[in-house]
């Protein structure tokens, strides 16, 4: 199966542009991102679309679609977990991942165009959501997964969700501290949080099944740097086998013959955060056989049967793509985003050693 290989200095901007204008072209006149033309839209992945319009220089798009959020957060900092065609879909709960990742949007795209305008406008916007997020947090480091219809904690925790949170709470830092505001108090909540992901294995999964199963639990704590580069290698290497498809790409659970783009876009970025350069680079070549010539990508592909599945080309996935081929060519200021822990140094908090938990 052919493939394309990406390497530093070599983004290939005229392949992507058709996957950039798929996303652009699918975004509402009011900024929001649906998966799919008429479908719904959830926060996380609409900014994981809005990355892929700041990678591929659609800087006002990118922006409306921040601004949408600021439009549309709800008085506790938070927004609802669905929406469709400007209205909200699904009111039956909050997910706190979900509304911690507008501070690593927010971020990513300052990166790139360094638009002060932009952070400060946003800054309300991630300051309110991070309070929901942290008001969620247990005495042991772990943030519950969501709040109800009614603002009730929906108490246990997710790996991959926490695992989110924690490199949003990385960006949200330094969006602090390059404003100059003070949000110590953030860091603090975010090495309990990487303690708990690294040494209380207990804390997650505690009301329903094991979701061990599904690759995301594998590499997300490598991806946003909970384990570091020492244990993140050995770490992807143990299971290896259960979620990666030769020639194909990563499984999204281990148990079923599907393999998905959009997570084996991320662990190509969590390869790199493990310094593991070479597998990042094959691993990212075989995803292109998912494309069509209009820029699109499949969600997946269900080997057994030998068809995609489901029937559904999305724009969280095109961002994916953007992302891991932005990590692999450094292509813009925001390429090390999810490569590496980069925690910006403030008068308050230059005391904190940002190894010490690790």
């Amino acid at each position: 199966m052919s493939g394309v290989f990406l390497s530093k200095g070599l983004f290939p901007k005229s392949f992507f542009d058709s996957t950039v204008g798929f996303i652009k072209h699918v975004q509402r006149p009011d900024g929001l991102i649906p998966w799919f033309e008429g479908g719904h839209a959830d926060p996380w992945d609409h900014v994981e679309a809005a990355m892929g319009l700041s990678i591929g220089g659609e800087y006002d798009a990118a922006e409306a679609a921040y601004d949408w959020l600021a439009e549309n957060q709800l008085a506790d900092g938070s927004w609802w977990a669905a929406y469709r065609d400007g209205e909200v879909e699904n009111r039956e709960r909050r997910e706190t991942n979900f509304v911690a990742y507008v501070a690593t949007g927010v971020w990513h795209h300052y990166l790139i165009t360094r638009r002060d305008g932009f952070l400060r406008r946003l800054w309300p916007v991630v300051d309110k959501a991070i309070g929901f997020v942290l008001s969620q947090q247990s005495r042991y480091g772990d943030i519950n997964w969501a709040v109800d219809t009614n603002g009730q904690s929906m108490e246990d925790a997710l790996v991959t969700g926490c695992s989110s949170i924690y490199k949003s709470l990385e960006c949200a830092h330094n969006i602090a501290v390059t404003l100059g505001e003070n949000r110590a108090h953030w860091l603090t909540a975010r090495e309990r949080l990487g303690d708990a992901l690294r040494n209380k294995p207990e804390r997650f999964d505690r009301t329903w099944e094991s979701k061990s199963r599904y690759s995301m639990d594998w590499f997300y704590p490598v991806l946003s740097g909970a384990y570091p580069k020492a244990r993140a290698k050995e770490h992807l290497q143990k299971r290896w086998s259960e979620f990666v498809e030769q020639d194909m790409g990563c499984r999204c659970v281990a148990d079923e013959p599907w393999v998905t783009v959009a997570e084996s876009c991320e662990l190509v970025m969590a390869l790199l955060a493990a310094g593991d350069h070479a597998r990042a680079v094959t691993v990212y070549s075989w995803l292109h056989q998912w494309r069509l010539k209009s820029g699109e990508y499949w969600t997946g592909y269900q080997f057994v049967e030998d068809l995609m599945w489901p029937d559904e080309k999305p724009t969280w996935t095109a961002g994916a793509i953007l992302l891991a081929a932005d990590a692999l060519t450094e292509h813009t200021a925001a390429h090390h985003l999810f490569n590496r822990v980069s925690l910006l140094e403030a008068e308050s908090v230059e005391s904190l050693d940002v190894e010490r938990a690790h």
